[in-house]
């Protein structure tokens, strides 16, 4: 498995050597180590890569990530898989805020907790968090799945539009326009299976469901407070 040190080579020469990768490269599987906190890890790629970051790691870690299976050996700062594609991102440790802001497709692993903001504007990114989540998780989401292990700040989808979200735990309250959701059949399956993508085991009956009440996809004066 090749190695890469940022102690010894500087990051914007790891992630062009990253992406100078050939299609069809044998050379897949990657390691990077001593990340030190650094910011901006492992962007940009868009090749069906397996990297880890053997430590922790600063901001927008994996952003516009797109076929690459990033794993992050501790905790991350804020925005980790920033706007990610597809490919899959997993956090060994805990993550800063604004985890998988506007992501459009993928899947992120929290095993940790996550901050502020967890899944702001997600367009498709599935997001679970085997912990808690903070203050205005999936805020404007528009569409995706937040599946939290732990309990859920306050404000909780705010603004939401499409995505869904499920929380096993406690939610300190909701956001405007997000409402509690009649969990069905089809929901606990789909909450199974992301589990089961994401190697985290829960209990699927504890999970509820939140989403929009779509109050406020047009103006209407008597919801004039929410806006």
């Amino acid at each position: 498995m090749p190695s890469l040190d940022l102690n010894v080579a500087k990051l914007r020469e790891v992630n062009a050597r990253l992406h100078a990768l050939p299609p069809g490269t044998n050379e897949r599987a990657w390691t990077l180590a001593n990340p030190e906190g650094r910011h901006s890890i492992a962007v940009g790629l868009d090749a069906p890569l397996d990297v880890t970051v053997a430590g922790h790691v600063g901001y927008y870690c994996g952003g516009m990530n797109k076929q690459a299976s990033i794993t992050i050996e501790g905790h991350c700062g804020t925005g980790v898989g920033e706007n990610i594609m597809s490919g899959t991102i997993r956090v060994r440790g805990n993550a800063s805020q604004s985890a998988g802001a506007s992501g459009r497709g993928g899947l992120i692993v929290i095993e940790g907790d996550a901050s502020a903001r967890c899944g702001i504007s997600m367009k498709g990114v599935d997001i679970v968090v085997g912990g808690s989540v903070g203050h205005m998780s999936a805020f404007m989401a528009q569409s995706g799945r937040l599946v939290v292990c732990g309990d859920a700040g306050s404000d909780l989808g705010d603004s939401i539009y499409e995505a869904q979200i499920f929380v096993a735990g406690k939610v300190e309250s909701l956001g405007a326009d997000c409402e509690e959701q009649p969990m069905r059949s089809e929901d606990r399956e789909a909450v199974a299976a992301l589990l089961a993508r994401a190697g985290i085991k829960a209990d699927v009956k504890r999970f509820r469901r939140y989403g929009s009440a779509r109050r406020l996809y047009n103006f209407h004066i008597d919801h004039v407070d929410q806006y």
